[in-house]
């Protein structure tokens, strides 16, 4: 690629480190994800493939980004339910309003009810998968 080329292309940063410090997988409610190029981004603790995807509308705020989770990555669901929970329908999105530091959840699809409920940011730490499965994870 040439020199002038290159001067002339905007790197685009859509989703800030902010949002992914804000995020939680809704499925074992850890919050460190890994990208792996061409890949995706994951939840480096079950494996939940987080896709970010930016809204039509904004009314306003600074950012509104749909995430997409999807567990037909996720492993060991079926390990300890005490531990993760399954999406319902293996998917759920949620739409994130705000800002840097002032990120708040508009919805939740599904909606969380009897059926479903994501799993809130850090409800399992202090929790140990049992020591007869451990080697599956």
């Amino acid at each position: 690629m040439s020199k002038r080329f290159a001067d002339c292309l905007d790197v685009i940063d859509r989703h800030s480190e902010a949002l992914f410090e804000f995020l939680w997988c809704p499925v074992c409610g850890h919050e460190v994800f890994s990208h792996i190029p061409f890949e995706g981004v994951f939840c480096r603790h079950c494996n939940t493939q987080v896709e970010l995807q930016e809204s039509q509308e904004d009314r306003g705020y600074e950012e509104t980004v749909l995430t997409c989770f999807d567990t037909d990555t996720t492993w060991n669901l079926h390990v300890d339910e005490k531990l993760r929970r399954d999406l319902l329908g293996g998917s759920a999105r949620v739409k994130i309003l705000g800002a840097p530091g002032a990120y708040e959840i508009d919805w939740w699809s599904p909606e969380p009810s009897k059926d479903w409920d994501p799993v809130e940011c850090g409800e399992f730490d202090g929790m140990e998968e049992p020591a007869e499965v451990s080697y599956l994870a």
